[in-house]
């Protein structure tokens, strides 16, 4: 159930609004399942359309683009960590919170959701418009993660401070996933284990 606080909606979406999640995020598996099978250039909007179950018309009501179907894929897994990080501990390290798996998923979802990442990471290395939306989605992130990291400090989101820490913040994430995605063997490794080892790094600071 929604309600209402500080003039912004708080709890679960209502049921429309999470059709149309799940939705999106259908799209997404199998527009990267299909990118990854047989490229994008060879792959059309019509068998997308197909492969979530939907009508064309339907796909081009969610996306702009084949390329931008895959942003659910993306925007999920920063969405949820941003407001895991919301209401974290404040006796908790910042990087338990974003490396700890969302609750309420199940093992297999996880994977599965982490193997479709994994080749739609490893697909921006060679697909223009794939890294676009990559880093689109990141430069989007940023002052999300501003903000976080400014309400736990009691400071503006718009300070200097939060924004560096945040743009730090951001740039490990990616590179994490990347190095993750790029790196490490299928099945040897999750995404929460290579963000703890690279914000370890950035945490360290730089070299004297």
């Amino acid at each position: 159930m929604t309600a209402e606080k500080d003039g912004r909606q708080v709890g679960r979406p209502p049921l429309t609004e999470r059709r149309k999640a799940a939705t999106r995020l259908e799209i997404a598996r199998e527009a990267v399942r299909l990118f990854a099978a047989q490229g994008v250039a060879a792959t059309t909007a019509d068998e997308i359309a197909a492969a979530a179950g939907i009508s064309p018309r339907t796909l081009w009501r969610y996306c702009s683009s084949k390329e931008e179907c895959v942003r659910p894929l993306l925007t999920t897994a920063l969405d949820a960590a941003a407001e895991r990080l919301t209401s974290w501990p404040r006796e908790r390290t910042l990087a338990d919170g974003i490396s700890t798996h969302p609750p309420g998923r199940s093992a297999a979802a996880l994977a599965e959701d982490e193997q479709a990442l994994r080749d739609l990471v490893r697909l921006v290395r060679t697909e223009p418009g794939l890294r676009a939306v990559w880093l689109q989605v990141h430069h989007a992130a940023e002052p999300v993660l501003a903000r976080v990291l400014a309400a736990r400090t009691g400071r503006s989101p718009d300070a200097l401070e939060p924004r560096v820490q945040a743009a730090l913040l951001n740039t490990a994430l990616r590179v994490a996933v990347e190095e993750w995605a790029w790196h490490t063997a299928p099945g040897t490794g999750t995404p929460g284990e290579a963000i703890t080892e690279v914000l370890a790094i950035a945490e360290a600071g730089l070299p004297r």
